[in-house]
């Protein structure tokens, strides 16, 4: 998953006639409710993604099973062979081989609607994960295994791929792919430790074990409510919480609540400290610090920047710096803003304090631009929006989405979708399964996930990349179309731009197909896809009211766009502030102080609002796991997506041979190239930390032409 937003929806009250508008056969086909399959009595089942054994949930045993078997024969022919290319591709084979399982039950069992089908995809993640040990795909957002005896700790596996690239004219002759790839699964060996002794390595392994288990009793304390004695809340806001009892229960920051009191019980006691909740914490640092320094980097984060942009953590913290800076003046000014609507609206208690950014902002931009989402959804059906994206990629790419209908057992919903995406010339390139619609039980997260990755076969066919695109949108009915709100129309984009990183790399690799690439890269392609989200002469293209076919108005996108400028220095400041904290976090240790003193410190030096005392928000930062010491990636993501579109979109979004360019320079390498060589190929120049900053900050620039549209 590489970006979760949480969505609401729109139109489920209105009741009126719906008018059909010609849409393409792509956005007729989303516009529609499924029809439900055909009585087929005798056809055949051919289970989950086409995958024979998936037919029912037995079939994860068996298709574990089988790639276990050719997991051991593949060990076999790499330990046995000399040393070369073919090290390479076997390695490769080998992790395909186990990603095709686990990929694909890493989705299944939080995705399936059927609870056997959601356990046997458990039991086939843990039963990969062993065999792995602590980490076999590079997609998984989750470490597996439980230290038994594993890939990641098979030292005659370990010494096939040593002796390659101790050879420097066995080296020398691998091309930058082959060798890149090479050396990404030699540092996969290695941050497990297996370069160490016999007791070293058995302690790596212990480390990474107690990791897996701080990890996850982390992540559940994060999103565990707080519990408070009701007597102790006013009367009058006990509505807005849940009751138990005689106590009641906080599960979130009611950020959008219009009460000021409301929003301050909810930060004060959503974030009070917990004591097991900060042990928890501060032992995962430290345990994350122990196996960093085993395997020898001097903190945490050294050992998880390498390989990224970035490249260390100093790198970071002087952009970070850099950025806060830089944002200083406007933050100043946001925050002025801010404090002048709440004394406008609240005289009586005027000071800013952390829970009120949010809300008074959102006043902010609702009353200088008129911008009330609903206004804007009846012009942003699903069916619409998913025509829109056909246009753009067909313009810039000369790629088509054609729906496709699933073989019987196919997918796991009959509302699921499945487009074939075909390139003008080339072909079938993939395909993306589109599970759009909310359902009981189903995550609340917008989500792409990497079912197969592409990657060139022995046989010399190229193994086409299959992914899940998953979101939650209300149901079509008979009289309405799914609406989206602007801010799901935007988030589909990111998400098919992330589909697209997938579908138009043409790695030779699949351990570095699509999206399997650095964190701080990882999200460029989808950013960018937010910048033509935002651009009439693209919006232009689709936006038409679902009943009447008329254009969505060019002043309304104009305020749409500005809309999101208002107060979005301090939005941003405060981004600087969580990642400048993950930085110290993850630096080094013992940390100077404990990390409520840390967390103060760091938000009174890059965020500007005062520390609450008695509250703990750290411990209410779950992206500490998933994202330990790479949570600046977004911010470095976002200045890479807004210098592509500027050298290459900007005068033209639909620009062929800008779309090509960047095809060719950054979109088809995946992982298999360097990142900041493929931002350098598209860019013609490679971007200082001044470039990046500059960037971000740009952006934040009002359009002049959006004030001259709202005064004619």
């Amino acid at each position: 998953m590489l970006c979760a937003r949480r969505l609401g929806g729109f139109g489920a009250g209105l009741r009126v006639r719906w008018v059909s508008t010609s849409w393409s056969p792509v956005g007729a086909a989303f516009n529609v409710q499924p029809q439900g399959r055909r009585l087929d009595l005798f056809g055949e089942r051919r289970g989950l993604f086409g995958v024979p054994e998936l037919s029912a949930p037995e079939g994860f045993r068996v298709a574990q099973e089988k790639a276990l078997r050719k997991t051991e024969q593949l060990v076999g022919r790499v330990c046995s062979a000399p040393p070369g290319p073919q090290t390479v591709l076997i390695f490769d084979e080998l992790s395909d081989s186990l990603c095709r399982v686990a990929d694909l039950a890493d989705f299944v069992k939080i995705a399936h609607p059927e609870a056997a089908f959601r356990e046997a995809a458990e039991e086939a993640c843990r039963s990969i994960g062993a065999m792995v040990e602590t980490y076999v795909c590079p997609s998984s957002r989750t470490v597996l295994g439980r230290g038994a005896p594993g890939l990641n700790t098979n030292v005659e596996l370990y010494q096939s791929l040593q002796k390659l690239l101790a050879d420097k004219k066995l080296v020398d002759s691998l091309d930058p792919e082959t060798r890149r790839v090479a050396e990404l699964f030699m540092f996969d060996f290695e941050i497990s430790g297996i370069h160490l002794d016999r007791e070293k390595r058995k302690r790596a392994v212990d480390l990474n074990v107690k990791i897996l288990d701080l990890s996850s009793a982390f992540l559940m304390g994060t999103h565990f409510p707080s519990r408070i004695e009701k007597h102790l809340l006013p009367e009058h806001i006990r509505h807005h919480f849940e009751l138990a009892g005689d106590h009641v229960l906080v599960d979130g920051l009611r950020a959008e609540v219009p009460d000021d009191l409301v929003r301050e019980a909810a930060y004060k006691i959503f974030l009070y400290p917990n004591a097991g909740q900060l042990k928890c914490l501060e032992e995962l640092l430290s345990n994350r610090d122990l196996l960093a320094k085993l395997v020898g980097y001097s903190t945490y984060s050294h050992r998880a920047l390498q390989g990224t942009m970035a490249k260390n953590p100093e790198t970071v913290m002087q952009f970070l710096e850099k950025l806060s800076d830089k944002l200083s003046e406007r933050t100043i000014k946001d925050f002025e803003m801010i404090r002048g609507m709440k004394m406008k609206l609240n005289p009586q208690n005027s000071e800013l304090m952390p829970w009120d950014p949010p809300y008074y902002s959102g006043v902010l931009r609702a009353e200088r631009y008129n911008s009330e989402p609903s206004l804007y959804c009846p012009f942003f059906s699903l069916g619409a929006c998913m025509e829109g994206l056909n246009i753009l990629f067909n313009r810039l790419f000369g790629i088509s989405l054609f729906v496709e209908q699933p073989a019987k057992g196919e997918v796991w919903c009959e509302d699921v979708r499945k487009l074939a995406v075909v390139h003008e010339s080339e072909g079938l390139l993939g395909y993306i399964y589109c599970d759009f619609f909310q359902r009981a039980d189903k995550p609340h997260q917008d989500c792409h996930f990497t079912i197969r990755g592409g990657r060139l076969k022995e046989d010399g066919d190229y193994q086409l990349p299959i992914v899940v695109l998953m979101l939650n949108l209300p149901h079509p009915s008979k009289n309405l179309p799914t609406l989206l709100t602007p801010g799901m129309m935007e988030n589909l984009f990111h998400e098919m731009g992330h589909a697209m990183h997938s579908m138009l790399g043409r790695t030779r690799y699949q351990h570095v197909t699509g999206t399997r690439c650095p964190t701080d890269f990882a999200e460029v392609p989808s950013i960018l896809m937010e910048y033509f989200a935002n651009d009439y002469r693209v919006v232009h293209q689709f936006a038409r009211h679902y009943q009447t076919g008329q254009s969505l108005p060019r002043n309304m996108v104009s305020r749409l766009c500005e809309s999101k400028k208002v107060c979005a220095a301090a939005d941003m400041q405060l981004q600087v502030f969580y990642a400048a904290l993950d930085q110290i976090y993850h630096g080094k240790h013992p940390l100077r102080s404990s990390t409520t003193d840390i967390l103060r410190d760091t938000q009174e030096k890059f965020y500007g609002l005062p520390y609450v005392p008695n509250t703990a928000w750290q411990l209410r930062f779950s992206h500490l796991v998933g994202y330990g010491a790479k949570y600046y990636s977004y911010l470095v993501s976002r200045a890479v997506a807004s210098m592509v579109w500027r050298e290459c979109f900007l005068r033209d979004p639909f620009n062929r041979a800008a779309g090509e360019r960047y095809r060719r320079e950054m979109l088809a390498h995946g992982g298999g190239k360097e990142p900041l060589l493929m931002v350098q190929g598209v860019l013609q120049k490679c971007p200082s930390i001044d470039d990046f900053v500059n960037a971000l900050v740009s952006d934040l620039d009002m359009d002049f032409e959006t004030f001259l549209m709202d005064s004619k």
